[in-house]
Order: C-alpha cells, then sequence, then structure tokens
C-alpha cells in the first residue's frame, strides 16, 4: 500500500477506525489513571490495561503514517 495511494473509500475506513482507536486509547488512558489511585489495585490488570494502551498507540502510528503521504526530498 506505501507505494500506492490509498482510494477515497479505504481513506475513509482509514479514518473511521483510526477515530475509533483514538477514542479507545483516551478511556484506557482515562481508566489506568483512576486505577492507578486505588492503592489495592490487581497489579495484573493494570498491566494488561498498559499493555493494552502501548499496542492502540503502535497502531495509531501505523495508521497515521498510512494517511500521510510520503514526501520525496
Amino acid at each position: 500500500m506505501a507505494n500506492n495511494p490509498l482510494t477515497e473509500e479505504e481513506r475513509a475506513q482509514l479514518e473511521s477506525r483510526l477515530h475509533q482507536l483514538q477514542i479507545e486509547h483516551g478511556d484506557l488512558n482515562d481508566v489506568i489513571a483512576k486505577l492507578t489511585l486505588d492503592p489495592l489495585q490487581d497489579q495484573l490488570q493494570l498491566r494488561r490495561l498498559k499493555k493494552r494502551k502501548l499496542l492502540l498507540k503502535d497502531q495509531l502510528e501505523r495508521m497515521r503514517a498510512l494517511l500521510i503521504p510520503d514526501i520525496i526530498a
């Protein structure tokens, strides 16, 4: 896909998915912030949430890279 430009439909689908992932990432951020305030919080659950958040961040970066066209220097 790097050499072929995205069709309008592909771009729209990618932007929609990107928006969904951004919301999920923000929600996870909020949940993690609240859970860290509880000293009795299950640390395994917290680690899993943080790992999921990091995976989402990586996905978001890859998707943004697809939406930004390569600039020839």
